[in-house]
């Protein structure tokens, strides 16, 4: 681990340091952007499961407020005009939490973090904990990383963890990873959102969300 804290702690001296606080930044902002815009933000995360950050995003933006107000097969032709892999089945889900949205509200101003991803988690259909902890994370709760497979990977490479021999973590694995993640961040002196996008630039050159 200490070689991995070391690579963060270097990599806060560079301009990298700079991209991910204005990156946090911009999860604050959005957390205080209203109801339309976090639940925008929820179908980007509902679609990024087993998909691309990058394409989510291009999908988000291509959709917008689309998300809103189009009807389930419209958002699924939407969805398979912009190539996405599961336009019926996230269609669905979609249109679905549109239907929790004052639920979702009440559970935001309601519950505390991690209450708040199993409330996430037991009532929006697609989200599971990595893409509960993917919303919360963006929309401004620094207390969430994103487990994926690029953390897994690097995490595994430098012999933090054991590689898992399923992609699909069961909920007591994910939890425990985190609390690898929150020594990981702890030592290396920042939270573990700030955490999941240094991990992230590390393994893949980018800052995304």
């Amino acid at each position: 681990m200490q070689k991995l804290v070391k690579s963060i702690k270097s990599l806060k001296t560079t301009k990298i340091s700079t991209l991910v606080e204005e990156r946090m930044a911009l999860f604050r902002a959005l957390g205080r952007s209203g109801e339309e815009g976090i639940f925008k933000e929820l179908c980007f995360c509902i679609l990024t499961a087993n998909y691309s950050a990058e394409g989510g995003i291009r999908i988000q933006k291509e959709i917008g407020s689309g998300f809103l107000t189009l009807s389930e097969s419209g958002l699924s032709s939407e969805l398979k005009r912009l190539g996405y892999r599961f336009p019926n089945m996230r269609a669905r889900y979609i249109v679905d939490a549109r239907s929790k949205r004052k639920a979702l509200a009440k559970a935001i101003s309601s519950l505390e973090g991690r209450a708040l991803r199993c409330w996430l988690a037991e009532n929006i259909y697609g989200l599971g904990y990595k893409e509960a902890s993917h919303f919360l994370r963006n929309i401004g709760y620094r207390e969430f990383a994103i487990i994926d497979f690029h953390i897994i990977d690097i995490l595994a490479a430098n012999g933090v963890i054991e590689k898992p021999s399923k992609k699909s973590l069961a909920k007591k694995r994910y939890e425990e990873i985190e609390e690898v993640l929150a020594i990981l961040a702890e030592k290396s002196g920042t939270s573990q959102g700030e955490l999941d996008l240094y991990l992230w630039y590390m393994e893949t050159g980018k800052i995304l969300k």
